[in-house]
């Protein structure tokens, strides 16, 4: 009966992996999940999918300590009046545009280049902070926000001993 289907005749039913589409598809779609599970809070593999042409999204890094929240921004090449810094519902939100044009003359050239880009980043703190003594410092590239926590909600943590068994 095999012999009859036209699809069966003188093929192998072998099918070399490397030009198997699903298999490399399957290959793809674990090497995405590896990089996201290394290091989930980057987005890298992403990126292109939701940045166009003119942003960029600058690095931050977020620490905790008992009583306040600090947030650093890379920002080079901005200046601290092209960033705007601002706190509703405990979320900071910071955006900021960078503009540059670099000019060079010589005796039988004229180089001129020019780059521009924008970013927007909201950061939502999980506890309640005092939006009112939020500071914002920028210095040498390096935008640093400091937000206290609330006084509630510090005294609403508890801490759970540890015992060894």
């Amino acid at each position: 009966m095999k012999a009859l289907l036209p699809w069966n005749r003188g093929k192998s039913l072998a099918v070399r992996r490397e030009s198997d589409p699903f298999l490399t598809l399957r290959r793809e779609m674990n090497r995405l999940f590896d990089e996201f599970y290394a290091n989930p809070f980057s987005l890298a593999p992403f990126e292109s999918l939701w940045q166009s042409e003119g942003e960029f999204m600058p690095q931050i890094d977020i620490s905790e300590t008992d009583k306040e929240f600090t947030i650093t921004a890379d920002l080079p090449g901005i200046d601290d009046k092209d960033i705007e810094v601002s706190v509703s519902n405990n979320v900071i939100s910071i955006s900021g545009k960078k503009e540059a044009q670099k000019t060079e003359k010589g005796r039988n050239y004229y180089h001129v280049e020019r780059s521009f880009g924008s970013f927007h980043r909201d950061i939502p703190l999980r506890m309640e902070i005092d939006e009112d003594k939020v500071e914002a410092r920028f210095d040498k590239g390096v935008l640093t926000i400091t937000a206290p926590k609330r006084p509630e909600a510090i005294e609403n943590v508890k801490r759970v001993q540890v015992k060894k068994s």
